[in-house]
């Protein structure tokens, strides 16, 4: 089962043992095919794990994978698309919500092509308070190398072209309705 362009989606991403990470109150499906789902928050909300609730002021183009180990977001800001990638899971999604777990590093990447790789300190604390699997471990390892090496190369979905094109589609999406 698989959203529909212009379905609205909660998201949910979760920690290994189990726990609620964070939640968007929304997202409105862009695209789907057998490898992803593309989608955009803007204007929603978002609930941490601690119960802060904050308001997205910006539009961020999501494009979550169901064969990868890690999401893209692309926030379209004044001075640029920032890209800021979770490793994580691959996603499921049950009819309601797109699902993931959290594997704590963080990639993110600067309009001007710098990336920072972020948070090991909390991956490596995790391993061993939620008893990450040697695999687990050696998949996101590969996959944040993987990540990296497309976010450099400035691959699917690091295009501005791309990014812009999905706003643009998501804009005519919100004309359509009225």
């Amino acid at each position: 089962m698989k959203p529909k362009v212009g379905d609205v989606v909660y998201v949910q991403t979760y920690k290994h043992d189990g726990s609620i990470h964070r939640t968007w109150s929304s997202a409105t499906v862009l695209d789907v095919d057998a490898s992803k789902i593309v989608a955009i928050t803007y204007k929603t909300w978002v609930v941490e794990s601690n119960n802060r609730k904050w308001f997205t002021r910006e539009p961020a183009i999501l494009f979550y994978y169901f064969d990868r180990w890690y999401n893209v977001m692309a926030m379209i800001r004044k001075r640029g698309i920032y890209y800021y990638c979770n490793l994580a899971s691959p996603i499921i999604y049950d009819g309601e919500a797109i699902k993931n777990i959290d594997y704590d590093l963080d990639v993110k990447m600067y309009p001007d092509g710098n990336i920072v790789l972020l948070d090991e300190d909390e991956f490596s604390r995790h391993q061993n308070q939620m008893h990450y699997p040697k695999d687990i471990i050696h998949i996101v390892e590969t996959e944040k190398d993987r990540l990296m090496n497309v976010a450099m190369a400035k691959e699917y979905p690091f295009k501005d072209k791309v990014i812009n094109g999905y706003f643009e589609k998501y804009l005519n999406l919100d004309n359509e309705a009225e």
